[in-house]
């Protein structure tokens, strides 16, 4: 089990922007950050990160929490892996106070030596290309012929494999690796009587995941002979799944943010060619088809994507199938097809950045007009063809989330394909129609579409008008209690002993479950280890119902803006210049509003008193109720507040 204090330094090193930054773009709104939730679908950004506060919350889906959470959410990890991963971004070494189980230790190993024997498999190729004379003669010569620098060697860790069937199995084995991890990581076949290195006599391309580890390879070969397949790449195994993939990103991603597009070509060398000349955020499918979870990759870190493909028939082909994955994923696409005969490789070879970028520039074109004008060329006096052509335009259009864009589209292919823009509309209704009837217990109008399954939110408890009214100032003293627990309240007290020492003075247990919690949560602590704990251990709680409430209570869906007093001269206190004024007033209605129960009660029993002709009862419960109501009074000159007669 990771000790306390190890996960106290991990919260006090993370940074939510950072963390979150990784994964989706996001842009500076006043003291938070603002993005698209990677949780759902959506075309205004709601998803608010609190730098301060360490939290997000998106007020769309309504998902929310810590960093913590973010991994264990986003990455689908578990706590304890959730913990690790912020641990080694933040170069934090872990402490544990118990040993963990056999199954942890050994699912951590396992993929702790697949990580590991990919990096070590990487250096090995990288020396066999720079330092023995095979790999000079034919791999560093082929990597020179398509002009890669040193630099660009080095930054995407190109390689070599040896001809030799063993030479990675040897050399792992002289550095104490298994070769069974060797196999499990696809870098050795198991096929013959001993164990083969999987690559050989191959110039290699390093495949990276998005945080930079070395996760497989591609290899190509350099004979002729049809027989060998140009490129092999490394099979699935637990830290390599290839519709998980896109190569070049992790070299890519801070130039993709940049730039807000994604370039997307189809291979290694496209990708390095590119990158080497000065147009960095560029990445390949590596010759896969491109898989929605590629295209969310890249949907972390922008929603413009320019698929960039040959101009021969076959990368116009490729263009278009994989298109509508993206349009159903709402991002904007554009296509730029590159001359017949040409790549964008040996493009960019020829005309240098400034060529490429001026060619992408005059040529881009939107994806549904452009495949519109393709489809519409190719079945021109073939009324079937035609018909089949229309057929597939209007299911491309009705893949787009966004009515406003599919409105726009139908009208703009209506000129195009010379149809009547109220049929095209009908067929794209129909279609969406058919989709969303197949969706089980799915509405058939437009509606976001979640990622993870929507659990309908908690109801609230109905309670009584007076126990409502409780319940609630009692969030508000918590919600104090949360923002401002470390602040100084007197000389003597933090706000946290102020105001435990209030509700304990009263006496009185809390109605709302919630509330009680939280309190307890601060009262243990201060008790047992005279520690007031910190927001994040609330935030992060076990307990999923306090780290909720704690997130609800902390992240605001709006904030003070700064023109008040840059344009109009007028000055807006926020709540923490006054929070020792905003604690008396919380505190003074909580009394408020547990006395009214009070009073309330006291005039039942004297109606009952009455009732049953008890006068001694009756005499004792109204010298009750005349003391509440000089305390009601009391509180109300505090707070300044007009008590009208119970």
């Amino acid at each position: 089990m990771i000790t306390r204090d190890t996960i106290t330094r991990i919260m006090d090193a993370v940074r939510i922007e950072e963390v979150v930054g990784d994964f989706i773009t996001l842009k500076r709104r006043g003291a938070n950050m603002l993005g698209n939730c990677p949780f759902h679908n959506e075309k205004t950004p709601s998803f608010t990160v609190s730098p301060a506060k360490g939290i997000y919350k998106c007020f769309g889906c309504g998902v929310a929490g810590d960093s913590v959470k973010f991994i264990i959410e986003h990455e689908h990890k578990t706590y304890p892996e959730a913990l690790r991963y912020l641990a080694e971004k933040y170069s934090i070494e872990i402490e544990e106070s118990e040993a963990p189980s056999d199954k942890q230790i050994e699912e951590k190993n396992e993929r702790d030596s697949l990580y590991i024997v990919s990096s070590f498999a990487q250096r090995f190729y990288s020396e066999q290309l720079l330092e023995t004379e095979e790999g000079q003669n034919i791999g560093l010569t082929y990597f020179k012929e398509r002009g890669f620098s040193k630099e660009t060697i080095e930054r995407f860790q190109l390689g070599y494999s040896p001809e030799k069937g063993d030479a990675l199995v040897k050399a792992s084995e002289a550095q104490g690796y298994l070769v069974e991890y060797l196999q499990k990581a696809g870098l050795a076949s198991d096929k013959y009587d001993r164990p083969y290195d999987f690559f050989r006599g191959r110039v290699m391309f390093t495949i990276h995941n998005f945080m930079g580890k070395v996760v497989g390879f591609g290899g190509r070969t350099l004979l002729s002979d049809k027989k060998v397949p140009k490129y092999v790449n490394t099979p699935e195994t637990d830290i390599y799944n290839k519709s998980r993939i896109l190569y070049g990103l992790f070299q890519a991603k801070n130039a993709v943010r940049k730039e807000d597009e994604c370039i997307l070509v189809e291979g290694y060398t496209d990708v390095i060619s590119l990158s080497q000349a000065g147009v960095e955020n560029v990445v390949a499918s590596s010759g896969t088809s491109l898989t929605v979870e590629q295209i969310r990759l890249i949907k972390r870190l922008t929603p413009n994507i320019t698929v960039t493909y040959d101009g021969d028939a076959a990368g116009i082909k490729a263009a278009i199938r994989g298109i509508d994955l993206i349009l159903e994923e709402d991002m904007n696409v554009r296509v730029v097809l590159l001359p017949p005969d040409d790549d964008p490789d040996s493009f960019v070879k020829r005309e240098g950045a400034d060529g490429f970028i001026k060619y992408r520039n005059s040529h881009i074109q939107d994806f549904i007009l452009f495949k519109t004008s393709f489809l519409q060329e190719e079945s021109k006096r073939d009324p079937v063809k035609r018909a089949e052509a229309i057929k597939d335009i209007v299911d491309s259009i009705a893949l787009i989330p966004d009515a406003i864009k599919r409105s726009v589209y139908v009208k703009e292919c209506s000129h195009l394909l010379d149809m009547q823009e109220q049929i095209l509309v009908s067929e794209v209704n129909k279609i969406r129609h058919q989709k969303n009837s197949k969706k089980a217990g799915a509405p058939v109008e437009d509606s976001p579409r979640y990622v993870n399954e929507e659990v309908p939110e908690p109801k609230e408890p109905i309670l009584p008008a007076s126990i409502g009214a409780l319940a609630r100032q009692e969030r508000d003293v918590v919600r104090l209690l949360l923002e401002y627990a470390h602040l100084d309240y007197s000389d003597e007290w933090k706000v946290a002993h102020a105001i435990l020492m209030e509700l304990d003075e009263d006496e009185t247990p809390m109605v709302d479950p919630i509330s009680e919690k939280i309190v307890n949560v601060y009262r243990t602590s201060i008790q047992e280890e005279s520690l007031i704990p910190e927001t994040h251990h609330l935030v992060s709680h076990e307990d999923p119902e306090i780290s909720n409430f704690a997130i609800e209570i902390l992240q605001k869906p709006y904030e003070l803006s700064e023109n008040w007093i840059k344009m109009h001269d007028i000055a807006i206190t926020d709540t923490q210049f006054v929070y020792r004024k905003d604690i008396h007033s919380s505190l003074c209605r909580l009394k408020l509003e547990r006395l009214k129960i009070l009073i309330d009660e006291t005039r039942n029993n004297m109606q009952k008193a009455q009732d049953e002709g008890d006068e001694l009862a009756l005499v004792e419960q109204m010298q009750l109720f005349q003391q509440y109501i000089g305390m009601k009074q009391q509180i109300a000159t505090a707070l300044g507040s007009v008590i009208l007669p119970s």
